[in-house]
C-alpha cells in the first residue's frame, strides 16, 4: 500500500529501476498499469510462458531440453532412524538423478478448483447468532458502571462485551488503512501438568497445522486471508497463547479478520494428520539441540536453573510420545473461555466500525468461563544451590572452534513479585535498604533537586520494577559492553537481558557471551564482576541519564507503530494481571523521567547475583572440544539420548534474548 511505503523502499525501487532501465512509476501508476495490462492477458499465454521458463526440468533428459547448469541437493550429515539413533546420512548423485526421472514420469492431476469463499459467516448466520445471544456492552467498572471508558490522553477506550469478552481499541492514524488485532489468552505453558508435558505448545501447533475453521478446508481459508490481505500468526509462550491479525481497512479487511477470529473461537477443527505434524516439528526441534551449540547450552542451563521444569524447554520424545489429540485440544480449549481472554484494536478505522465489529463477531462468542482453572499452574521453583549443576559445561564436535556461555539468575516478574511469594511493593524493600550497605561520601545531588511528589509516585506505581529494571537493564548492558568487550578483549558480544513475566511470580536475568574457546571463562568471570561490580562501582549520573534517553528514545521512535500500542494495551482488563491500568502506559515518560539511582539500585537489590543463586554455562564447540576437560558433558551428534546426561526430563523454539530452547 502506498501509504505505508517507506523513504527507504522507494529510493532502493528507484535506484533499481534506474539502473535497469525501466521506466520508474510510483506504485499508484504502478498498480494502474497492472490493471490496464492483467485483462489483456489470456490463461494460455500464462501457461505458455510458464512452460518454456520451466522447460529445463519438465523435459529434463529429453535432447532438446536446456542444459542445467547444476543439480544441487542439499541433505543431512546425519539423520535419525528410530530403533538405531542417528546414523550417517549417505546418497550418492546417480540416487538423486534416478529420482528427478522418476518424479517426472509420474501422472500430474490438475488441482481441484477451490471456491474461495467471500465471508466466513454469513449476515443470516450473524443475525441467528445475535437473536440466540443478544450481544452488548456492559459496564467496564463495576464500581462506576460505566459501558465505555475512554482515556483522551493515550485514545484508547476501553470496552466489556455481555458475553465477558473484554476489549481495548485506539483509532490511530499513524499507519494510514491498517489495523492490527491481537487475542491473548492467560494460561500459557505453565499450565501444562505433569501428566500432559508439551500439551499447551504442540496443541496450538496442531491448531495452526490444521487451519480448517467450520466447514472450510485450509486452502480455502488461506485464499480467504490472501484476497483480504489478512496475515494471521499463533503462538504459545510459557503464560499467554496469543493470535494476531494484521489486516487492511479497505474491502472490508477487518470485517473479515473479525469473522476469522470468531471462526477459530468457535468452530476450530483439529485434525489427526495436523497433530501428528505437529508431534514430528518438536520432535524434530529436540533432536536438533546437541547440533547446536547455543541451544544446547541454553537447555542445559535452563534445566539446571529451573530444577528440570520441562515447561521451560523443549518436549522430550517421551512427552511428546505420551500425548493423544483429545489432550492437547484439551488442554488449549480449556485456556479460550471468554473470561480469560482480552482483545486489543489498534488501526485506522471509525468508531462506528470497530465497535459493530467487535459486537457482530466478538459479542456473539457463546459465553464460557473457566479462568479460574485456566490460569492454574504448579509452582515454578529455582533449583537451590547445587555444587555440580551451578557451573557446567557442554562440548560440541565441529570443525569451527568457537565457545558461548550464558549466566543467569533469579529476578522478580514486573509487577513486583518474587518466586519467594513475596510482594515487594507492599513490602519494606521498596523502602530501599540501599543505604545499609552501600555507604557514599555525599547524596546524589539528583535526589536533593527531585520532584518528592513523582518520586513518591514512582515508589508506589505498578510499574516501579518494570521501570527501574529497564534503566538497570541498559546501564549493565553498557557496562558489560564497555568492560568485557571494549577493555579486556574477551567476547564478539555479550549481552545483558531481563525475561520479566506479568502473570508468573518470577523472572530471571540472562548474560549472553559469544568468545573463543581460550577466553571463554575468562569472559564469564569478568561478566560476574561486573554484575557484582555495581555495590563497589556506583553508578554515576552520567550512567543513568544515557539508559533514560535511550529507553525514551526507543519509546518515542515506535509510538507510532500499530504493534507497540498493542504491547502497552496489553492486560488493562485481565484479571491474570490485576496491577496493569491505563496510568501504566499514560505515566510512562514521567515515571522514566522520576527514577533516581537510588530507584534503579532497589531494583538491583532484588536480582539474585551472590554465588549460590548464579548459575552459569559455558559451551565449546571444536574438534579437540572436550578431550581434556573432565566431568562435563560431550555432546555427540550421533546421539540424542546424550542429552539425558545433561538432565532427563520456550517469546519462539529458539534461542533468542534469554536461554530458551
Amino acid at each position: 500500500m502506498i501509504d505505508n511505503i517507506s523513504s527507504v523502499d522507494n529510493l532502493d525501487f528507484v535506484m533499481e529501476s534506474d539502473s535497469l532501465g525501466h521506466t520508474v512509476m510510483d506504485q499508484r501508476q504502478g498498480h494502474e498499469s497492472l490493471v490496464a495490462v492483467a485483462g489483456t492477458i489470456s490463461l494460455e499465454e500464462v501457461n505458455s510462458v510458464g512452460a518454456e521458463v520451466l522447460e529445463f526440468i519438465s523435459d529434463y533428459g529429453k535432447p532438446s531440453a536446456p542444459q542445467p547448469a547444476a543439480i544441487v541437493a542439499c541433505v543431512p550429515k546425519k539423520v535419525h532412524i528410530d530403533g538405531i539413533g542417528e546414523t550417517e546420512f549417505k546418497i550418492e548423485p546417480e540416487e538423486i538423478l534416478a529420482s528427478i526421472e522418476a518424479g517426472l514420469k509420474e501422472p500430474i492431476e490438475a488441482e481441484p478448483e477451490l471456491e474461495i469463499p467471500k465471508e466466513l459467516i454469513s449476515s443470516e448466520q450473524l443475525q441467528e447468532l445475535s437473536l440466540q445471544q443478544p450481544p452488548s456492552f456492559i459496564p467496564v467498572d463495576q464500581e462506576k458502571k460505566m459501558t465505555k471508558v475512554y482515556d483522551e490522553e493515550t485514545g484508547i477506550i476501553q470496552r466489556r462485551l455481555s458475553n465477558g469478552i473484554p476489549v481495548n481499541y485506539k483509532i490511530s492514524k499513524s499507519e494510514a488503512n491498517s489495523g492490527v488485532m491481537r487475542l491473548i489468552v492467560g494460561g500459557g505453558r505453565a499450565a501444562e501438568s505433569a501428566e500432559s508435558k508439551g500439551a499447551v505448545i504442540v496443541g496450538v501447533r496442531t491448531l495452526s497445522e490444521g487451519g480448517r475453521v467450520g466447514n472450510f478446508t485450509r486452502e480455502q481459508v488461506e485464499l480467504f486471508c490472501v484476497n483480504h490481505l489478512i496475515n494471521c500468526s499463533l503462538e504459545s509462550t510459557e503464560e499467554f497463547i496469543s493470535m494476531e491479525f494484521r489486516f487492511t481497512l479497505r474491502d472490508n479487511g477487518m470485517r473479515a479478520a473479525f469473522q476469522l477470529l470468531h471462526m477459530v473461537l468457535e468452530h476450530s477443527v483439529w485434525l489427526e494428520d495436523a497433530f501428528d505434524r505437529a508431534k514430528q516439528l518438536y520432535l524434530s526441534y529436540y533432536r536438533s539441540i546437541p547440533k547446536s551449540l547455543e541451544r544446547s547450552t541454553a537447555h542445559k542451563l535452563m534445566l539446571a536453573m529451573l530444577d528440570g521444569d520441562e515447561r521451560f524447554v523443549e518436549p522430550t520424545p517421551n512427552s511428546l510420545q505420551q500425548l493423544t489429540l483429545e489432550q492437547v485440544k484439551e488442554a488449549v480449549m480449556n485456556q479460550f473461555v471468554c473470561d480469560n481472554m482480552e482483545v486489543s484494536i489498534v488501526g485506522d478505522f471509525s468508531e462506528e466500525d470497530i465497535e459493530s465489529c467487535i459486537l457482530e463477531y466478538l459479542g456473539t462468542v457463546r459465553e464460557r468461563k473457566g479462568s479460574e482453572r485456566a490460569q492454574k499452574y504448579s509452582p515454578i521453583l529455582f533449583r537451590p544451590y547445587t555444587a555440580d549443576l551451578q557451573h557446567q559445561q557442554v562440548f560440541l564436535k565441529d570443525t569451527d572452534e568457537r565457545a558461548c556461555a550464558y549466566v543467569a539468575g533469579p529476578a522478580p516478574n514486573r509487577w513486583g513479585f518474587t518466586f519467594e511469594g513475596k510482594n515487594l511493593l507492599e513490602s519494606d524493600s521498596t523502602v530501599s535498604t540501599f543505604g545499609e550497605h552501600v555507604k557514599f561520601e555525599e547524596q546524589p545531588q539528583e535526589l536533593e533537586n527531585s520532584d518528592k511528589d513523582m518520586q513518591g509516585k514512582l515508589r508506589t506505581h505498578p510499574l516501579f520494577f518494570a521501570i527501574t529494571m529497564g534503566l538497570l537493564q541498559e546501564i549493565i548492558n553498557s557496562r558489560l559492553f564497555t568492560t568485557v568487550r571494549d577493555s579486556l578483549g574477551l567476547t564478539y558480544d555479550v549481552s545483558f537481558e531481563l525475561n520479566l513475566f506479568d502473570r508468573l511470580k518470577l523472572g530471571w536475568y540472562v548474560i549472553s557471551v559469544t568468545s573463543t574457546p581460550g577466553k571463554v571463562h575468562k569472559a564469564v568471570d569478568a561478566c560476574k564482576n561486573v554484575l557484582k561490580g555495581l555495590l563497589s562501582s556506583r553508578i554515576a549520573p552520567r550512567e543513568l541519564d544515557r539508559a533514560r534517553r535511550t529507553l525514551l528514545m526507543r519509546h518515542e521512535a515506535e509510538i507510532k507503530s500499530n504493534a507497540y500500542w498493542l504491547g502497552l494495551m496489553a492486560h488493562l482488563q485481565a484479571t491474570s494481571v490485576p496491577r496493569k491500568d491505563i496510568s501504566c502506559i499514560k505515566d510512562l515518560i514521567s515515571l522514566y523521567e522520576a527514577a533516581t539511582i537510588e530507584d534503579v539500585y532497589i531494583a538491583y537489590e532484588q536480582l539474585k547475583v551472590d554465588d549460590n543463586s548464579l548459575f552459569s554455562c559455558i559451551g565449546v564447540a571444536g574438534s579437540q572440544a572436550g578431550e581434556v576437560a573432565t566431568g562435563s558433558v560431550v555432546l555427540e551428534e550421533e546421539s540424542v539420548e546424550g542429552l539425558q546426561n545433561i538432565i532427563q526430563v520456550g517469546r519462539g523454539s529458539s534461542t533468542m534474548t534469554r536461554p530458551t530452547t
